[in-house]
């Protein structure tokens, strides 16, 4: 009976540090959106709403694009076919969140920013 309810406990606790690994992701992500829009020309997020949101997608379409096709979408994930994936992300989220705009020169100036960004941070963070 004792070992049934340590092995809930940890799945609880199991449960928590996911959700506590997701807020972290997310923040983390918006974070590096901010800063790479602030650096890129031809990149703008209107508010912090827009911000919030498209850093959801990104991290929605890097799952599924990993999930699906084993590459991840960050500049430096896979080489030269990260960073185009990374560029793709970027420019394709416009589509998805109001407030949120780049173009194409942008997407690809953003994704190099936005890898060099991410390097920087501490811990595993992708697109």
């Amino acid at each position: 009976m004792d070992d049934n309810n340590g092995s809930n406990t940890q799945a609880r606790n199991n449960a928590g540090s996911t959700i506590g690994q997701i807020v972290g992701r997310f923040i983390a992500a918006a974070i590096v959106l901010a800063i790479t829009a602030f650096f890129t020309p031809g990149f703008t997020i209107d508010n912090i709403w827009a911000l919030a949101l498209a850093a959801v997608v990104l991290t929605a379409m890097d799952y599924l694009i990993t999930r699906f096709t084993s590459l991840q979408a960050s500049p430096f994930g896979k080489g030269f076919v990260g960073f185009v994936l990374a560029a793709a992300v970027l420019y394709l989220t416009q589509f998805f969140v109001a407030g949120y705009s780049i173009s194409w020169i942008a997407a690809i100036i953003g994704a190099l920013v936005y890898g060099v960004v991410d390097y920087f941070l501490p811990g595993n963070q992708t697109m």
